[in-house]
């Protein structure tokens, strides 16, 4: 990638249909920005810190992150936890696109600094629409302070 104003948009999501779907309607909304696709928190966290086998990615810090709550080895919840406790991440903005109504995810999920929580549409058409608002306010429009 050749223009660092250009930035990755991570999605951390478990599910490869949900996955997927995400990945077309960002796409579709015709962003620059490239989008990368980590199944679990551990591979989130890995991929952030350059670690593993994501040690060589060529990719800049990501624009923002999509992240998933009910995930394998590392829920999202954890993942914000990680985010908000280190100085290079606190200020990624990180959005919550999760199926869980739960209301104690939602409020940890705020508790922990979450920048936006967006419940995950049932209807495809819905969901489409909702992942391509999110992909361009921010990821075009928003703008966040340089890390010091």
């Amino acid at each position: 990638m050749n223009n660092p104003d250009i930035r990755t948009i991570l999605l951390v999501e478990d599910s490869p249909a949900d996955a997927e779907m995400a990945i077309d309607a960002l796409r579709e909304a015709n962003l620059a920005n490239p989008v990368v696709h980590v199944e679990d928190g551990v591979d989130c966290m890995d991929w952030l810190n350059a670690r593993g086998r994501y040690a060589n990615r060529p990719e800049p810090d990501p624009a923002v992150i999509l992240l998933d709550i009910k995930m394998p080895r590392k829920d999202g919840l954890e993942v914000l936890k990680e985010l908000r406790g280190d100085d290079r991440w606190k200020r990624t903005p990180v959005v919550i696109l999760s199926s869980s109504r739960e209301e104690s995810d939602l409020a940890r999920s705020w508790d922990l600094g979450v920048n936006a929580y967006v419940l995950k549409p049932v209807d495809v058409q819905q969901f489409f629409t909702a992942v391509q608002t999110l992909g361009h306010f921010w990821a075009v429009l928003n703008q966040r302070p340089e890390v010091e």
